[in-house]
Order: structure tokens, then C-alpha cells, then sequence
């Protein structure tokens, strides 16, 4: 009674895959063997078992891994079982191929204590032995493009071994339950070459490395495409991609080419818009640095104008004679006091130009002209002011200074300052 309502699940199972609703999910038929070293009676336990683990396989056939093992009964009729669906697959495909699978293997097997049968998609096994994380290499199967050679041998092999290596050692590494990797590296400048390499989950890095580099010895070379199939690896290689890109499962055809020519132009006007703006900048602060720079100037003339003046003195430092009653200075001695002619130094606008406070190299403010010298200053072109103290520090002649004459601080001379 088990039994027939076992056989009864997964009869529906299989009228449900062949529906309208899932006739696209129908997996791809590849290969299957049927080991018929020893086979069982009807209506056995060892069939039950077999039954149960089919049903068992088929209900786990959503997990992520797409990878699934497990057993039904006891020894010595205990049956192990597993699936494998292919990595790039999604869930709703392994699925279907696993259900579709549990049933076809009973149909093409229906007595052999041990059976595998390989899809596009994925493959289904069972045995009367362990089958867990051991390797089984027999039996195999093995496609290869028959009727066209490469143009270039040697040049093909070369990059189909470098590009199979990559893909193999990326494979044997457990990444997200799965042992799995694809590869793709170009020939030419039209052409690429495709790889896809996999093993069962429960085997350990070093067997999984020992199966791919059996399989890829069994692929010819210098053919336009293969296959090796066995129970416990399989790798392929072909010049079209015949697994899901990443790229290629987002969205469909027409709407990736919209995004695809999207992003270039959204790109492109991103960097115009970011280079007019850093050019905008740059000429902002170029044109106000000048801007600064030709005001500052303007207020320099000014005032070596008034000096000139009243003390016959030039802009190239020629000496045609001086006033008592107006001290010279120099220049950088100005900018020191007024802070570089700032704006918050300005005390007004004359007649003659800008007026302007500072603190001479002295430091008392008591010998800053008073507000009435500077209201008489604004209103007319001359004014009288105190000539500065001797600064805080004291000040000798240099070497290269001439020794000839009283040494006074407001002559232009090259001295050295030394601290109290």
C-alpha cells in the first residue's frame, strides 16, 4: 500500500512537469547507466527503500545548494541517494529537474540496485553502497565537436588549458554550499571561449581537484567545444555561453540594451557637468586672486605716489632728496604694520587716496596719528606726522651696510636683530 501511493506522488509529480505551466522547466535529457552488476526483486525491500529515497530527493529539491544526499532503510537493504543541479541554475529549475528526474531514473532502471541519470540541468543517483564523499569516476560520458578543428592549434590549447586550470581551481573551492566556477577568456577579437567546472559538495578540496583534472585530460584538444560528464565532476567547454552570465539574468534583452547605452551617456555627461564645474571654480579663484592682487597694487601706487611726493623718492629707490617733516619708509616695512593693507586697517578715502592705520615695528600705539591728524589729513593734501621711536629691539649694521655717516633705522640698510 507504501508503495503504490509512493508511485501514485510521483506519477502526479510528472504529469505536473509535462503541464503547460511547467513544460519549459522540462529538463534536458543527456545520458543515463543503469549498473547492472546486481538488480532486485519486485515488490522487495530494497525497491521500497528505493522508492522512499526518490520521494526524499525530489521534496529536498528547493535547497539552495542545489545539492542534496541522503538514505532510506537499513542494511542490507539500505539504499544511498543524491542530486546535484548546476550552479548557475535557480531554485524553481532544480527543483523541476530533481522531481522530473526521481521519476525517470525508476522508469529507465527499474531493477538496478544502482543508477544515474544526467540532465542539462542536473543529475540523480542512487546505490546499495556509500556514495558519500568518494569519488566515483565510472561511469562517464563524453561529447566533443566532431566536425570542426581550430584554425590556430596551438594558440587555442593553450588558452583553453589556462583558462580550464583557472576554472578547475576555482571549482574545488566550497563557496556558498557549491563547488562550482565558470571562466571566459578571448581568442580573438569576435570570439570567446566558455568553461564550466563542478563537483559534489561533499567532496573534500583535494578530490575535487583529483576529478577535474581527470575530466579535463578526457576533453579533446583542439576541438571547437566538449563535455565529460561522471557521477562525481563534470566539465565543459565551448566557444558560445551556454551557462546564465551574471550580467544576463538581471533583466531581459531589450531593456539590458537600454540600460547598457544608458550608462555610458549618464557617464559622459556626469564628468562634463563635474569638469564645467571645477573649471567654474578655478577661474572664480583665479579672477578673485587677481582681483585682490590688482586692488592691492592699486592701493600700493597710491600710497609710494604720496611718498614720491614729499620725498623725491622713486620707485627705483633713487634718493633725490628728503623731508624732515616726512619720513620715508620702506615698503615692506609698511605692509608689516597695516597687516598687507588690509580692509580692517583702512581708516577713510582722501583727496590723495585710501588712509590706512598700522602698528610700526615700536608697538606703542601712543604713536599712531590721533583721529583729529586723520580728519585733518582726509580734508587737505598735506599733513605733519611724528617721526617713530627707535623700535624695542636693538639693530646693528650689517657688514655689507656702509660705515660712513649716523646709522639711523629708517634708511634703507640691511640689519641684523637681536632679542634682549
Amino acid at each position: 500500500m507504501f508503495k503504490a501511493l509512493m508511485k501514485l506522488w510521483l506519477l502526479v509529480l510528472v504529469i505536473s512537469l509535462f503541464g503547460p505551466t511547467t513544460e519549459s522547466q522540462q529538463p534536458t535529457y543527456l545520458s543515463h547507466a543503469c549498473l547492472n552488476a546486481t538488480t532486485f526483486a519486485i515488490n522487495s525491500t530494497y525497491e521500497a527503500n528505493r522508492d522512499a529515497l526518490l520521494l526524499s530527493l525530489s521534496s529536498n529539491g528547493s535547497r539552495p545548494s542545489g545539492f542534496h544526499n541522503t538514505t532510506a532503510g537499513r542494511s542490507p537493504d539500505m539504499v544511498y541517494g543524491l542530486f546535484l543541479c548546476r550552479g548557475d541554475l535557480s531554485i524553481s529549475v532544480c527543483r523541476a529537474c530533481v522531481t522530473f528526474a526521481a521519476t525517470d531514473i525508476s522508469r529507465r532502471c527499474p531493477v538496478d540496485t544502482e543508477a544515474v541519470v544526467w540532465y542539462e540541468e542536473c543529475l540523480l543517483r542512487y546505490s546499495d553502497r556509500n556514495i558519500f564523499s568518494v569519488v566515483t569516476e565510472a561511469p562517464t560520458f563524453l561529447t566533443y565537436n566532431s566536425t570542426q578543428n581550430v584554425t590556430q592549434p596551438e594558440r587555442f590549447n593553450l588558452l583553453a588549458g589556462v583558462l580550464m586550470n583557472e576554472t578547475a581551481r576555482g571549482a574545488k573551492e566550497l563557496t556558498d554550499g557549491k563547488r562550482f566556477m565558470t571562466g571566459e577568456v578571448s581568442i580573438s577579437a569576435l570570439q570567446k571561449l566558455y568553461t564550466l567546472a563542478q563537483c559534489t559538495p561533499d567532496l573534500s578540496v583535494t578530490d575535487c581537484d583529483q576529478c577535474l583534472q581527470r575530466a579535463k585530460g578526457y576533453l579533446p584538444t583542439g576541438r571547437l567545444g566538449g563535455r565529460f560528464l561522471n557521477p562525481s565532476c563534470n566539465f565543459r567547454l565551448e566557444l558560445y555561453p551556454f551557462y546564465n552570465l551574471p550580467s544576463a539574468v538581471a533583466a531581459p534583452e531589450e531593456s539590458k540594451q537600454n540600460k547598457s547605452s544608458q550608462i555610458p551617456v549618464l557617464v559622459a555627461s556626469l564628468s562634463a557637468i563635474s569638469g564645467l564645474v571645477l573649471v567654474s571654480a578655478l577661474g572664480f579663484l583665479n579672477w578673485r586672486r587677481r582681483n585682490n592682487q590688482d586692488k592691492e597694487n592699486c592701493e600700493e601706487i597710491q600710497l609710494l605716489d604720496l611718498v614720491n611726493e614729499h620725498t623725491g623718492e622713486t620707485l627705483s629707490g633713487e634718493n633725490v632728496g628728503k623731508s624732515q617733516e616726512f619720513p620715508s619708509f620702506r615698503l615692506d616695512t609698511l605692509h608689516a604694520a597695516t597687516n598687507h593693507f588690509s580692509d580692517d586697517n583702512k581708516l577713510g578715502q582722501g583727496g590723495f587716496g585710501p588712509v590706512y592705520k598700522g602698528t610700526l615695528a615700536n608697538g606703542y600705539p601712543a604713536d599712531r596719528p590721533t583721529m583729529s591728524s586723520v580728519a585733518i589729513m582726509l580734508a587737505s593734501d598735506t599733513i605733519s606726522l611724528p617721526r617713530p621711536a627707535e623700535p624695542t629691539f636693538p639693530a646693528r649694521r650689517s657688514e655689507h651696510a656702509s660705515n660712513d655717516g649716523v646709522f639711523s633705522i629708517n634708511e634703507v640698510t640691511i640689519s641684523n636683530f637681536l632679542p634682549r
